[in-house]
């Protein structure tokens, strides 16, 4: 590119700049990144007439029926033929079109009916230029079902005679976000994957009734390994089929709109499996499909494939992929895993980011993926104004959740990572008395001014094999012959209650401008999760969510639902995450007390093992009778 091309104008740099005088020695590296943004955007307008329609190629690819009933199936490739269940391997090729696309035309039966029903199984055949036969899925596929006979999955023609019809509209954007993380798989108690209906039916109204107002579903995009969590994705345009049908998951989305809950996706488009039989990996017999060949396109950690995000047709299907799960299944926004391996050449991989700017611009920072996420951030919000998006980066990126026009990536939220982390390492590593307050509000404030933060005190991440949830950090074995009403409450529940909630109400009330709970965590949920696999001769025992244990009467776990539930109600009274910053007045190390104020609230917290005190004088702004919200 000419050195002219870098020098865009930001539309709103200069506040940017305001906010941050530290960018300032950076000004070329923001608006060399965003020349970089403005020109795919006039690229995508001159070749495609635009992003509308440049992401609509879900419309357009995979299969599509016409309305004579007709098929009509596309794939950017070198050639191919479709197999259909049992009929001949090359008898319906592919005909060769324009920039690398193929076509396929099948017109309908005599008797009007599409040739290819509902329901029924697919195959790409690709002839290779080495000569080579791969028999491979439809990177759009929309359905695919696991093959009763192996652990390669089927690509299945979803055409249903009823499709589900959305009869809610999306709710308005929260003015305070709480965040129920959730697995669809594991939310039953039964040691079996759960389903989409049962969510619907048992889960749903268990959130509503605990005062969150948004869902972020994690492994819904269609994965061959359910222990990979959902982050090894096969089938990109496919929803889990371990869980249910295309249809149930609408009619989950669809519910939670009528109770007045957003729902986000754990969108992973930062790495993709190794699978190729069911996966996008080597899809026409190369290695540079969709990804970057050699080193550069393999995650050595992850043992995954890494995109290339200047390759034209890789954007068409990342951005066309996002519009679907927005537009077929009425998403209401996106949680991005893996930013911080997307934005840098070395993928975090060995960096521990000490906050030096330097690390954060230069040639170390993928400008091909950080243009990516700009882009995606602006057609989103320009799409839709009530769109959210998150960005799971622990690298603490300058600009990540500051607008596009000012140079930033446009997301809304980030997630505050640091905060789960202090929570693990002071119960794994100090005694009560020695816990210090000044450097837990350190970790519950440091953020950027200006770029709003998902606070959370354990994730999904915090709770997987090789470690446990807060409350079995706090209490341990005696969680299995302690938690019942019916007898005395010892010392070690007695605390790890009591420490359970407060943790939770301070990150709640002063880490952030929105707030994130991993299910069942709500009610103490012991132990940790881990999947079936072969390590653990494929069991359940740890793949699901007791939220029996909070329904029976004579058990403590209620105590901290009910908690937990108080405590959001009464944000959505006050609106503490809506609220500038809070005023700390007081970080008292011998009294082990914390107080500040947000929303007009005062929060006033003893963290001490052994001391109680009475006629506690706090500073307050305006004066008067401070009643208890809880």
């Amino acid at each position: 590119m000419a050195e002219s091309e870098y020098n865009v104008s930001v539309p709103h740099l200069n506040s940017l700049l305001q906010m941050d005088p530290y960018l300032k020695p950076f000004e070329n590296d923001l608006q060399r990144r965003y020349g970089l943004f403005k020109k795919q955007l006039t690229l995508l307008e001159e070749a495609e007439g635009g992003f509308d329609q440049f992401t609509r190629s879900y419309k357009s690819y995979g299969v599509q029926r016409m309305p004579d009933n007709s098929l009509k199936m596309s794939i950017i490739l070198s050639s191919s033929f479709l197999l259909i269940d049992d009929w001949d391997n090359f008898s319906h090729p592919y005909t060769k079109k324009e920039f690398g696309k193929w076509e396929l035309h099948i017109p309908p039966k005599e008797d009007k009916t599409p040739a290819v029903a509902h329901n029924s199984k697919l195959k790409v055949v690709v002839h290779t230029r080495a000569g080579e036969r791969l028999f491979r899925i439809s990177p759009w596929a929309k359905y695919v079902t696991r093959h009763e006979k192996s652990v390669i999955y089927d690509w299945v023609h979803w055409d249903p005679p009823q499709p589900y019809i959305h009869k809610h509209p999306r709710p308005q954007k929260p003015r305070s976000l709480r965040i129920y993380e959730s697995h669809v798989g594991i939310a039953s108690p039964e040691g079996k994957v759960a389903s989409y209906s049962n969510f619907t039916h048992n889960v749903l109204p268990r959130i509503k009734d605990l005062g969150y107002n948004c869902i972020q579903l994690m492994a819904i995009m269609e994965h061959a390994y359910y222990a990979s969590f959902g982050y090894q994705v096969t089938s990109f345009f496919a929803a889990s089929s371990r869980c249910g049908t295309p249809e149930e998951l609408k009619e989950l989305i669809d519910v939670a709109h009528s109770l007045g809950i957003i729902v986000l996706l754990d969108v992973v488009h930062s790495h993709a499996s190794k699978n190729t039989e069911d996966g996008l990996n080597r899809f026409d017999g190369s290695d540079s499909c969709f990804f970057h060949s050699g080193p550069r396109g393999e995650h050595s950690l992850w043992d995954s494939r890494l995109f290339n995000y200047s390759g034209w047709e890789v954007l068409r299907f990342l951005l066309s992929n996002l519009r679907w799960w927005m537009e077929e299944y009425r998403f209401d926004g996106f949680r991005f895993d893996g930013v911080s391996s997307m934005l840098y050449h070395h993928h975090g991989i060995g960096s521990g980011f000490s906050g030096d700017y330097a690390e954060y611009f230069g040639l170390q920072v993928d400008e091909d993926s950080l243009v990516y996420l700009m882009l995606a951030n602006h057609i989103l919000h320009t799409l839709y104004e009530d769109c959210i998006t998150i960005a799971e980066d622990v690298s603490g990126m300058p600009t990540l959740c500051c607008p596009v026009q000012e140079g930033g990536l446009g997301f809304d939220y980030r997630l505050a990572m640091a905060i789960p982390d202090k929570w693990i390492q002071i119960l794994k590593e100090f005694k009560d008395e020695d816990w210090n307050m000044g450097n837990i509000v350190f970790t519950m404030t440091n953020r950027r001014y200006g770029e709003k933060c998902i606070a959370y005190a354990e994730s999904h991440d915090q709770a997987l094999v090789g470690d446990k949830t807060l409350a079995f950090w706090l209490m341990d074995k005696d969680m299995y012959t302690n938690m019942s009403t019916s007898i005395p409450m010892n010392s070690v529940i007695d605390r790890g209650i009591q420490l359970h909630k407060m943790i939770r109400l301070l990150t709640h009330s002063l880490g952030g401008e929105g707030y994130l709970n991993f299910m069942g965590n709500e009610f103490g949920h012991p132990e940790w999760l881990d999947f079936p696999r072969v390590g653990n001769n494929e069991s359940y025992h740890y793949a699901r969510r007791q939220f029996n244990l909070v329904d029976t009467d004579h058990l403590r776990y209620w105590q901290l639902y009910a908690f937990d539930r108080d405590m959001n109600r009464t944000e959505d009274k006050y609106g503490w995450l809506a609220a500038p910053p809070a005023y700390i007045s007081v970080k008292h190390e011998g009294d082990k007390v914390i107080v500040f104020e947000r929303a007009n609230v005062i929060f006033i917290f003893n963290f001490h093992p052994t001391n109680s005190y009475s006629s506690y004088r706090v500073a307050v702004g305006p004066p008067g009778k401070y009643p208890s919200p809880l």
